[in-house]
């Protein structure tokens, strides 16, 4: 029985939930059971029990705001413990068309890709502005460098994953998931996809973030953290490089000008050059002994994917013995007491 389980992170989304709720698929071609599951991060006007009335399956509620990168993880967490095979995340504002879900899901129950993204068509988007299209290129554009992978939409959050990608992928950032992700799927060799979706106009400004400078700031702080986390031999060695490079050119000028008998008066030169160097070698030893962490990083999470298969198993086992409890007969035996005669 394969399962799916729509997610939706959601700050403060009473009025705009039950329309949102009400637009997704009750059945998907290939898919047996569908179930809704709404993360509640620490909204102040009751969105968690919007939810309930409104259908959904199962409500996760953080007792704060926490930010969508750990609503997401939480909303991933609950989707494995209650077996899903394939989760989709959408947004509670109603931004994009319920029934695409199909579309994002096709692909990776077919086997075909382990994560799906939803392509807004950004460019000819008629719902963002010049402004936003451009960023959005940009953003893509990096990510796809960064992630050895093409994908035109890279900050969509409307995606579909595969419950194997759900459990290799380990979101570490506190502002958005989805650069994040791509990053690592990429670098993890997933099968990466994007199909055409939907969207409708925003009906309120954007609660993820306060400006667009600080979007590109925290989205650009993201992108590099992560590249370094996975690929830290290529980011510090290359830097160190650069750096040794730099420095060496004054060093060059100064024994051009002690060749010539003027050494003397550029003495600045020959210790600014040193310096860099000094630094460019300290930072790509820094590169090697990263990459050395990024190592033991790969083994910690082989370790906790197998872990989540043996919980998965585990599981699995409980409820097939659960089921098998329910539906097996129960015979009632009943003991006559005792009686003894006396006389």
């Amino acid at each position: 029985m394969t399962k799916l389980i729509i997610q939706i992170p959601c700050l403060n989304e009473a009025e705009t939930l039950p329309a949102t709720l009400a637009a997704l698929p009750r059945s998907v071609a290939g898919i047996d059971v569908v179930e809704y599951l709404v993360i509640d991060d620490g909204s102040s006007d009751g969105t968690a029990q919007i939810a309930l009335e409104a259908g959904a399956h199962h409500v996760v509620t953080h007792r704060r705001n926490r930010g969508l990168a750990a609503a997401f993880r939480s909303g991933i967490d609950r989707a494995l413990a209650e077996g899903a095979d394939v989760i989709v995340n959408t947004d509670g504002d109603g931004q994009y068309e319920g029934a695409d879900i199909a579309a994002l899901v096709t692909p990776v129950v077919d086997g075909r890709a382990d994560i799906v993204i939803g392509d807004r068509g950004v460019s000819q988007n008629a719902h963002f502005s010049p402004l936003k299209r451009l960023i959005q290129r940009i953003g893509s554009g990096v990510v796809q460098s960064l992630a050895g992978t093409h994908v035109s939409d890279a900050v969509s959050g409307f995606r579909a994953i595969s419950r194997d990608a759900a459990q290799r992928i380990n979101i570490t950032t506190e502002f958005s998931y989805t650069t994040d992700m791509l990053i690592q799927a990429g670098r993890k060799r997933m099968a990466i996809m994007t199909v055409p979706v939907r969207t409708h106009a925003a009906v309120r400004p954007s609660r993820l973030f306060k400006s667009v400078p600080r979007f590109i700031l925290q989205t650009g702080i993201t992108m590099a953290r992560t590249f370094t986390a996975h690929k830290p031999l290529r980011a510090f060695v290359g830097t160190g490089t650069l750096i040794a490079f730099i420095g060496l050119l004054p060093i060059v000028r100064f024994l051009w000008f002690y060749a010539n008998g003027e050494g003397g008066g550029h003495i600045q030169s020959l210790v600014i050059g040193g310096a860099l160097l000094v630094l460019g070698t300290l930072v790509a030893i820094l590169g090697m002994l990263a990459d050395l962490v990024a190592a033991n990083r790969k083994l910690i999470e082989e370790n906790l994917a197998r872990t989540r298969s043996l919980e998965d198993s585990i599981a699995a086992l409980a409820r097939s013995t659960k089921d098998a409890a329910q539906k097996e007969p129960v015979s009632v035996i009943r003991i006559k007491p005792d009686r003894k005669r006396t006389s």
